[in-house]
């Protein structure tokens, strides 16, 4: 048998974190009154992390994990932005029952330590 590679650990590990701390950002919105729509959503444009919906409001959430709460922050760079708005362009394309609904690009910061953080309206969409 033979060992894997160090970089696929690696690839590995980082896709375990980046599915838990999906999980952990959706369990979030979930406690706000959110429902998960969709995890993962990927779009010719690009993926986008979590879509939910409380009542008429339509959220399409970047889930950004760091050492610390401002690492993931800064973490946030206008071409993602703009990757994301473009993601949920696509995305609403394909459900336009869903078109009509408000619509607001959150992100949910997670840092090592645990502590989390909802900003509904990081940004705005850029093209």
């Amino acid at each position: 048998m033979t060992d894997v590679p160090a970089a696929t650990r690696r690839r590995r590990a980082a896709h375990d974190r980046g599915l838990a701390a999906e999980e952990r950002a959706a369990t979030l919105l979930g406690a706000h009154g959110f429902e998960i729509l969709a995890r993962r959503v990927r779009t010719k444009a690009g993926e986008i992390d979590l879509i939910a919906r409380q009542g008429d409001l339509l959220v399409f959430c970047e889930v950004k994990l760091r050492s610390t709460l401002s690492d993931a922050a800064f973490s946030l760079l206008p071409r993602q932005r703009r990757r994301i708005a473009a993601a949920a362009e696509a995305f609403l394309a394909g459900h336009p029952e869903l078109a009509r609904l408000n619509m607001r690009f959150d992100a949910v910061l997670l840092a090592r330590s645990g502590a989390a953080e909802h900003l509904p309206g990081a940004f705005e969409a850029e093209f």
